[in-house]
């Protein structure tokens, strides 16, 4: 018999049984609601199906022009622009190795698949070039391949780094260099065992000589064992000479995307919280990264809210958890950011950061599925997140699903990469 429609009723069973989110809870910003804890035999489990673009495109605010700036990538996630203005995307899916341990483990892997492209992940990067700034490129190339489930990617020095799944390597590069010239040089090894997350997030320091690395946890809540979080959940920094690496941040769950704001210099990241605590727990969350900070994970979440299915407790860690910046939303999965610089995009988007949500599979109403704007001032956010690329989501299925972002300060223009429909948008500034 069939594993699929086993896993429709459970799934089906789980939905009924799990009750639905409150109603007029706020969940963004420096103060989230936070209800209590709805621990359940199934978490709730839903997610949006692909459906074509069928000729349409996300839509931007009045002002704004969205462009499929290229079409039939293998999985985009993280996007780089160069100093020169060319565009390089990450493109590939790695993790596939993590082994179940529960049920509902398996229940949800199947939930989350039904939400994928079935198109297979490149493991290359490519390089896009738009000499005029039409949104239409004058070359597309790959300029590396053979790759390991390429995400992170950062430029410093005359050298592009990529994050594979299990190491960063890299390329020599020159001014318009449109393909690696020979295969990367392996930098350092990244902890790659089980890669229950294998995300490697990764951005340079404003003065090239670091690179920092987001490696998320191996579990949910440590189910699988501590051992084998050794190394995970958190931010290293890496000496880009040398390879020599130390943590610079620990217990912060799933850090999918860091940038540096270019206020201040300070490192951000977003991050991807906990499940299993209910569809309004926890909120993944933008934040500062602070030099030797702990943020919480396993033992505690937004602060000192302490996971009481985590065994042993550990009360003096709870304590030290730095509590976040900024709450993005429960499941909203954000796994872009970007912040702008200059002018930015004009008059309301001049001082501040995109964030791409890549969307819930935990929840029964859809969370996620779009990219917002949050406003800063004086290098911290200042105000509400605002919706600015929307219309992933029609008649209850995605269309796309949005992970890097990327704002190009040549081109003038936002860039977002769309791993459902494999597309890289454009979004700039009406003519």
């Amino acid at each position: 018999m069939s594993m699929r429609p086993i896993l429709i009723g459970v799934s089906a069973l789980a939905l009924a049984s799990c009750g639905s989110s409150e109603p007029g809870l706020d969940q963004t910003g420096a103060r989230p609601d936070l209800p209590k804890q709805r621990q359940t035999l199934l978490p709730p489990m839903n997610i949006a199906t692909p459906a074509g673009w069928e000729g349409e495109a996300p839509k931007a605010p009045p002002g704004f022009t969205v462009t499929a700036m290229a079409t039939g990538l293998k999985v985009p996630r993280q996007i780089l622009v160069l100093p020169n203005g060319d565009i390089l995307i990450g493109e590939g899916m790695g993790g596939q190795d993590a082994p179940t341990l529960r049920p509902k483990d398996v229940i949800a892997g199947y939930i989350k698949s039904t939400g994928k492209t079935p198109v297979k992940g490149g493991n290359r990067v490519t390089l896009l070039r738009d000499t005029n700034g039409d949104g239409k490129p004058d070359l597309r190339t790959v300029f590396a391949s053979g790759l390991n489930a390429p995400y992170g990617l950062a430029y410093a020095a005359g050298s592009i780094y990529v994050a594979n799944q299990d190491a960063i390597v890299r390329f020599p590069y020159s001014d318009g260099l449109t393909q690696a010239q020979g295969p990367g040089q392996e930098l350092v090894k990244l902890p790659s065992r089980i890669n229950h997350h294998w995300t490697k997030a990764m951005t340079s320091s404003p003065d090239g000589a670091k690179l920092y690395v987001g490696i998320g946890s191996n579990s949910n809540v440590g189910e699988r064992g501590m051992d084998v979080e050794e190394d995970r959940a958190q931010i290293w920094e890496i000496d880009r000479q040398t390879g020599a690496r130390r943590t610079y941040a620990s217990g912060i769950r799933n850090p999918t995307a860091l940038a540096i704001n270019p206020a201040n210099g300070q490192l951000w990241s977003v991050v991807n919280e906990r499940d299993e605590l209910g569809p309004q727990l926890v909120p993944d969350y933008l934040t500062s990264v602070r030099d030797g900070g702990f943020y919480g994970w396993p033992y505690s979440y937004w602060g000192q809210h302490a996971d009481p299915r985590v065994h042993p407790q550990k009360p003096g860690l709870v304590r030290a958890a730095i509590r976040p910046d900024y709450a993005l939303g429960s499941h909203v999965a954000a796994l872009g950011l970007s912040f702008v610089t200059g002018a930015g995009l004009g008059s309301g988007y001049a001082e501040g950061a995109f964030v791409g949500e890549h969307g819930s599979w935990n929840r029964q109403d859809l969370s996620g599925y779009k990219v917002v704007w949050v406003p800063f001032a004086k290098g911290r956010p200042s105000g509400k997140p605002q919706d600015f690329l929307t219309g992933f989501i029609k008649d209850g299925h995605a269309r796309g699903r949005p992970v890097g972002v990327a704002y190009d300060p040549v081109g003038n223009a936002l860039l977002v990469a769309d791993d459902l429909s494999n597309t890289l948008w454009r979004i700039a500034p009406t003519r």
